[in-house]
């Protein structure tokens, strides 16, 4: 399948905006969040205009048109993965909500004193601080696997880091500041040798269609729908079936029950036991939208697109001076992160904003790493769908006239 961006363009209302007057918006930060194709707003608005209400135990027509748009994303959602049944599809606000989840709802249970929660140097906050903050309550530890120069994981280390107090490893399937894109299929099976359950973050995978979870063979996995071009508010957390009916919930309130007495409660069985509340009905629609947004596209050509303007960046980006390229290990895609020397981060990205590029700088939620690279912070340049080569072009002479002013 060809891959059409100036097409793709079209769908992206945003992208007709001038950031000052002949200054057209150049949006690189698609990491953090994607920009939400047109489709995606209609379905919400289409919701919202014809048949919002509240899902389940609605006794009219619009309850029963938003319960049934609410499952169909949840079955949507399933088929994105290769879930092999809706029932192990849990909604949250985002990933980051799923992460704590598991390490609350599952942490809770199975680790204890001197236990050990395995992950990676390159990890997000979401995937760190929720197993933080577990095993200072239950006397456990955090282990941290080393990556290499350019990011990627020793497989040797990692393996030997796996032992018998360790009761999860939670891993990223693509770093959020380098575009590194872990052998998570092949870090599953070392861990499952060991008895090692698994957790995968493919927040920035999932955007890639490395997401399905019969193929990678882990645990549990989440992914946030606004990286996906789809609306915030709602992400997914996909866990095998018999191990989310042994967990007990987290949080409690309404639809998450079975019954409730003055001196006892039963609980829903699996998801209705992980989504107390009411959950995002709009949002679901909007995810949907998204999922068969990109099917149009076919994930192996969003992936491919992606990885030509990652390649083309760092080509281009190392032609300026005094600029650091962070990561480069091979199959590395979609995200490039940097330094200019004698330069602060924040100063260089808001020149290029001046420019009409739209970067982020900062730690990017990822300060162990930041850490082993020997930096505070870097710029982060990170591409969607809607990017061209020409905008690469418009980030290289950005950065070049953020040199010439920093220096």
């Amino acid at each position: 399948m060809v891959f059409d961006v100036m097409k793709a363009r079209q769908d992206f209302p945003i992208l007709a905006r001038e950031m000052a007057p002949g200054v057209p918006l150049v949006y690189l930060d698609s990491a953090a969040s994607a920009q939400k194709p047109r489709v995606v707003m209609d379905a919400m608005v289409s919701m919202m205009t014809h048949s919002y209400a509240n899902v389940h135990r609605g006794i009219h027509r619009l309850g029963d048109e938003a319960t049934d748009i609410y499952e169909g994303a949840r079955s949507r959602a399933a088929r994105f993965i290769g879930a092999q049944a809706a029932e192990e599809i849990v909604f949250v606000r985002g990933a980051t909500e799923g992460i704590n989840l598991v390490a609350q709802a599952w942490g809770r249970t199975h680790v204890g004193p001197g236990d050990e929660i395995l992950v990676s140097e390159i990890e997000h906050h979401a995937n760190l601080v929720p197993w933080r903050m577990l095993v200072q309550e239950k006397g456990a530890t955090v282990r941290m696997a080393p990556v290499r120069d350019d990011g990627s994981l020793d497989m040797m280390v990692l393996a030997g880091m796996m032992n018998a107090r360790t009761k999860m490893l939670a891993i990223t399937a693509m770093s959020n500041v380098l575009g590194v894109i872990n052998p998570v299929r092949e870090i599953v099976a070392l861990a499952h040798a060991r008895g090692i359950p698994v957790l995968v973050d493919a927040c920035q995978a999932a955007v890639h269609g490395q997401t399905d979870v019969q193929a990678l063979g882990c645990d549990f996995l989440v992914f946030s729908a606004h990286k996906l071009y789809g609306p915030t508010g709602i992400g997914v957390l996909w866990g095998r079936k018999e191990i989310l009916d042994s967990m007990p919930p987290w949080q409690g309130g309404g639809h998450m029950i079975d019954r409730v007495t003055p001196e006892t409660i039963t609980y829903a069985g699996v998801p209705a036991r992980f989504e107390a509340g009411t959950m995002p009905i709009v949002e679901s629609a909007g995810l949907v939208a998204a999922l068969d947004y990109l099917d149009g596209f076919g994930m192996d050509a969003i992936a491919a697109h992606d990885r030509m303007l990652h390649d083309a960046a760092r080509e281009r980006l190392a032609r300026i001076p005094g600029l650091r390229l962070m990561g480069g290990a091979p199959g590395s895609s979609n995200i490039v992160s940097f330094t200019l020397d004698g330069a602060q981060a924040y100063d260089v990205a808001s020149i290029a904003d001046k420019c009409g590029v739209a970067l982020r700088a900062g730690h990017h939620c990822a300060q162990p790493l930041m850490r082993r690279l020997g930096v505070d912070a870097t710029v982060r340049a990170s591409f969607g769908l809607y990017n061209t080569l020409e905008e690469v072009e418009q980030l290289g002479r950005a950065i070049e006239k953020a040199r010439e002013m920093l220096s």
